[in-house]
C-alpha cells in the first residue's frame, strides 16, 4: 500500500526545517482530497508554521545590533582622539597647560579604559570618566580646549547607552526557546497530518491520496539526502511505498521505532519500522 515515508525532522536546520513544513503545507491546502477529509488538521498544521516562522523572525539579530555597533566605534574614536590630545599638551613649553595636561594624563591612566572591553564595562567607566572630566576636571579641559572632544564622547556613549537599553526592552517580550517550542509543536502537526492521510488511503483507497503521497515522498528523499546526508533512492510512484519490496512502511511516528527495530534504508521502509535518522536535538542555524 502506498505510504508517506517517515523522517525525523528535528535534526533538520532551522531553515531547512521550516521550508519542509511550508512546502508540505502548501501542498496539504492545495490538494482538495486532503484538506476535504482532514481539514482541521491542515489547519493546525497551519497554525503551527505561522508561529514557527514569527519564532524565525524574533530569532535573529536585532536591528539595532549595527546601530550600536557604529556608535561604538564612533566614541571609541573620539576617546582615542582625546587621549592623543592629552599626550600632545604634555610636551607643551607653557607650564599651565603642561601642567592641565599632566593631571587629565593621570585621570586617563586612573580608569584604564580599553575599548576593546565588553560593550557594558565600556559604557559604565565612560559615563563616570565623562562625568568628572565635565565637573572635577572642567578647568583643565577647557585650558586645553578639548571641550568638543568631552561634549562629543558624551553624546556617543549615550548612544549606545539608549540603544542598548532599547534592544533589551525588545527582548523582554521573547519566551526563552521559543523556536524551540514552536518546532516541536510544528512537529506533532505534521505527523498528526501524515498519520491522517495514511489511514485515510488504507480505507478509502489510495486513489485519491496518490498524488499528495508521491509529492511528500519526494520531499522526504530529497530532505533526507540533502539536509540529513542520507543516501536515497527515488521515492516509488507505482503504488507501492516499498518499491520491488512488496513491504509496507509505518505512518509516522516522529522517530519513534517499532516492528522489527530496524531503520528505513532510502526513499522506502521495510519490516515496518521507521526512520532513525538520529536523536532529537535541534541543529540551530
Amino acid at each position: 500500500m502506498k505510504e508517506i515515508y517517515d523522517i525525523n525532522i528535528q535534526r533538520m536546520n532551522n531553515g531547512a526545517h521550516f521550508t519542509f513544513v511550508s512546502n508540505i503545507l502548501a501542498r496539504a491546502e492545495a490538494d482538495t482530497a486532503v484538506k476535504g477529509k482532514a481539514s482541521e488538521l491542515v489547519s493546525n498544521f497551519k497554525a503551527a508554521v505561522a508561529a514557527e516562522d514569527e519564532a524565525l523572525k524574533i530569532s535573529q539579530k536585532s536591528l539595532l545590533t549595527d546601530e550600536i555597533a557604529k556608535a561604538d566605534s564612533d566614541r571609541d574614536a573620539l576617546y582615542a582622539g582625546y587621549k592623543k590630545a592629552v599626550e600632545g599638551f604634555l610636551a607643551m613649553p607653557i607650564a599651565d597647560m603642561a601642567q592641565a595636561a599632566k593631571i587629565l594624563s593621570q585621570h586617563i591612566k586612573d580608569y584604564k579604559i580599553n575599548t576593546a572591553d565588553q560593550l557594558d564595562k565600556e559604557t559604565g567607566l565612560l559615563v563616570n570618566f565623562i562625568s568628572d572630566l565635565e565637573d572635577k576636571y572642567a578647568a583643565q579641559v577647557a585650558k586645553l580646549g578639548l571641550t568638543a572632544f568631552v561634549t562629543n564622547l558624551k553624546e556617543a556613549n549615550e548612544r549606545v547607552r539608549t540603544l542598548t537599553l532599547q534592544r533589551t526592552n525588545e527582548k523582554i517580550g521573547i519566551t526563552v526557546g521559543a523556536l524551540k517550542t514552536a518546532r516541536t509543536a510544528n512537529d506533532d502537526a505534521y505527523r498528526a497530518l501524515v498519520k491522517m492521510v495514511n489511514a485515510l488511503a488504507l480505507v478509502f483507497g489510495e486513489k485519491d491520496y496518490t498524488a499528495f503521497i508521491d509529492y511528500v515522498n519526494t520531499e522526504v528523499a530529497h530532505y533526507k539526502r540533502e539536509v540529513l546526508g542520507r543516501k536515497t533512492s527515488a521515492p516509488s510512484t507505482s503504488g507501492s511505498s516499498a518499491a520491488g519490496s512488496g513491504s509496507t512502511s509505518t505512518p509516522s511516528s516522529g522517530g519513534s521505532t517499532s516492528g522489527t527495530g530496524s531503520s528505513s534504508s532510502g526513499g522506502s521502509t521495510s519490516g515496518g519500522s521507521s526512520s532513525s535518522d538520529g536523536d532529537d536535538n535541534v541543529i540551530e542555524l
